[in-house]
């Protein structure tokens, strides 16, 4: 078993091994820091989950190494739910959510200005997966029980990498109007507000967008010149 694997997940792992190309190392220790894949003088980190947890990770990896993040967004989904037994299926159904790249954003609330380093870089996998839930009545109320065990890949459908902040900006729809608010925004992805409010926090911070004023006590927005 090598460092950094015992308690991998089956998610985490079956990217690890989809990403790596011969001559990658895996699992090495690099400034305290186990790292995924290293490629030369990259560092490669897949992140299945928040953001928050590897943020001072990647702070003090990016002041010396290039570093990429890489990270999935189910485009599909399917449901499994085991027995008790923890093995046998009792029933697999097909999400109705549709993963955009868009939702990356959710998650670079924690690091939006990240993208300004020349040191590093964020690729979005989307994929198809399999979510397997196991009953648990102790928690997960909200569900009924059911709770997460680990989500399996079943296919890499696309990628999109983003090195600058203006990468970023081109996820902004080209029929969005300015100025415009977050309400516009999300009705132009289209995408709930919630994640157009991340998405324009995000983009602001990055120098991409402008804040010009307010329509009541709703920002408005422009495009930086130079976004």
């Amino acid at each position: 078993m090598k460092i950094g694997t015992l308690n991998e997940k089956p998610l985490h792992g079956a990217l690890k091994a989809w990403y790596a190309e011969p001559g990658d190392q895996l699992e090495v220790r690099v400034d305290g820091f186990i790292i995924d894949i290293v490629r030369g003088d990259l560092l490669v980190e897949i992140q299945t989950a928040s953001f928050a947890s590897i943020k001072r990770k990647l702070l003090e990896l990016t002041a010396h190494h290039p570093v990429r993040l890489v990270y999935p967004i189910a485009r599909e989904k399917w449901i499994v739910k085991l027995a008790e037994d923890g093995h046998s299926q009792l029933s697999r159904r097909k999400s109705p959510k549709r993963g955009r790249v868009e939702d990356v954003f959710a998650e670079l609330v924690s690091f939006p200005t990240l993208l300004a380093s020349p040191n590093f870089s964020l690729e979005v996998l989307l994929i198809q997966e399999e979510e397997v839930r196991r009953h648990d009545p102790r928690r997960a109320w909200r569900r009924r029980g059911w709770v997460t065990h680990e989500r399996r890949l079943l296919e890499v459908v696309d990628r999109q990498r983003f090195e600058t902040p203006a990468d970023m900006g081109k996820l902004l729809p080209p029929t969005l109007a300015e100025p415009f608010t977050t309400s516009d925004l999300a009705a132009s992805l289209p995408r709930p507000r919630r994640l157009a409010q991340r998405m324009a926090y995000c983009l602001r911070e990055m120098n991409v967008i402008n804040p010009v004023g307010k329509q009541g006590n709703t920002i408005e927005y422009r495009i930086a010149s130079d976004g």
